[in-house]
């Protein structure tokens, strides 16, 4: 496929992928969109001219929403006719690359547009899905040579996280403040945290609601998933430590997690599938899966100090992941937990076998003991005031990429 629209080889956001996300057009209105190289497509715009009208479902303009929920909700086989729509009018000779009205009425410079969340996020559960991370966490506060605890490898753990705090990409963040028991302290202190991380994270989102009592198997799972955001889960990691025993992560989460705004659609990384790691011991019947579940998706994070440059410090992959997306979310519903349509389900750290890999500060200065050295001279031990992270994600095979932007938050100091 070549589009009539220009825009470079390494674009995340070719004719292949076709992401959809929520944007604020001319500062005027708020509506649905698609995004091809730097050009966002207004959605509500192409159904009003009538180039949507030969799909079967689509009986309504679902565009002029501010979330693309009740576009998802009409589910896979009208969702996915969209986006094969969509990459046929973006050809070479189509019908509306010939209709310069349009196109000038429907397509916006990125830089004329705001992005918005996405989503409505009724629900959000974080799951620990790394062996890499689970261990290397394990080695640390636990004992080295047992670091995994007996569940890990029989289920996907995961915790039920706070869906309000979670926010778009250049929302700015404030350092939590909190209970922290220092190692040569009797009692804890209050105050802010001073050991502020990030994880890198992708997550799913679901398209269907379910019953409570009803399960998605793992055959099911990707009917019920329409795409995915990378996800910066944000940690207190002195708050954490204190507060998780027994009943795990609260106040060392959820003041705030960050999306990227495109939601890259599953049908988009089809061409990136690959194998999950062998899992051993044999998982039970209702974790089974059949095929190449995971996703070869690149990953990287970036610090970049208050007035000085962007610093690579990671270097990961979402292949790694030892639990996919279809288990996690059988796992999920198996005990009749019903879903929501905008459910999100993130991953947990992901952490590969080399230390450049490591998805969280935590790891990669092996909790504080190897800071990290930035280009400006300064050392990094975990985030400071005025740090902006940056996380990025894409996928590239054979001359086809697909990516999913960046997701970035700048941390400003505690209220």
């Amino acid at each position: 496929m070549k589009s009539f629209v220009d825009y470079s080889s390494n674009s995340d956001f070719s004719i292949h992928n076709i992401p959809f996300g929520v944007a604020v057009f001319n500062k005027e209105y708020i509506g649905c969109c698609t995004r091809i190289g730097d050009q966002v497509i207004d959605l509500a715009t192409l159904y009003d001219l009538g180039y949507f009208e030969d799909i079967e479902g689509l009986d309504d303009n679902v565009f002029e929403a501010y979330t693309i929920n009740e576009f998802i909700e009409l589910g896979k086989p009208v969702t996915n006719a969209v986006r094969t729509k969509i990459q046929t009018l973006l050809q070479e000779g189509s019908a509306l690359s010939k209709d310069q009205k349009t196109i000038e009425e429907a397509f916006y410079d990125l830089d004329k547009v705001k992005m918005m969340m996405p989503v409505h996020i009724p629900n959000y559960t974080d799951f620990y899905s790394s062996i890499e991370h689970a261990t290397n966490v394990g080695k640390m506060f636990r004992d080295p040579a047992n670091a995994l605890l007996p569940n890990w490898k029989h289920l996907p753990v995961g915790y039920h996280g706070r869906a309000s705090s979670i926010v778009v990409s250049g929302t700015e963040i404030n350092r939590p403040k909190g209970q922290m028991k220092p190692a040569d302290a009797e009692k804890p202190v209050f105050g802010p945290c001073k050991q502020l991380d990030f994880e890198l994270e992708m997550a799913f989102i679901v398209n269907k609601n379910t019953e409570m009592g009803e399960s998605i198997s793992t055959k099911d799972a990707e009917d019920a998933i329409f795409g995915m955001v990378v996800f910066n889960d944000w940690s207190a990691r002195d708050i954490q430590s204190w507060e998780y025993v027994p009943l795990g992560p609260f106040l060392a989460k959820n003041f705030g997690s960050s999306i990227s705004p495109w939601v890259v659609t599953l049908e988009a990384l089809e061409p990136f599938r690959t194998a999950s790691p062998k899992q051993d011991p044999e998982v039970l019947d209702y974790l089974k899966f059949e095929g190449d579940k995971n996703y070869d998706i690149n990953l990287e994070v970036y610090i970049q100090p208050e007035n000085g440059d962007q610093n690579l410090i990671c270097e990961s992959n979402y292949k790694y992941m030892y639990w996919n997306m279809t288990q996690q979310l059988a796992h999920h519903t198996v005990n009749g937990c019903n879903v929501e349509v905008g459910d999100m389900y993130a991953s947990g750290t992901i952490s590969g076998s080399d230390p450049k890999s490591f998805g969280s500060m935590l790891e990669l200065t092996w909790r504080g003991q190897n800071p990290i050295s930035l280009s400006n001279g300064e050392e990094r031990k975990f985030i400071e005031d005025n740090d902006t992270v940056t996380m990025k994600a894409w996928a590239e095979k054979d001359g086809v990429r697909v990516g999913f932007g960046e997701v970035s938050g700048k941390i400003i100091p505690t209220l």
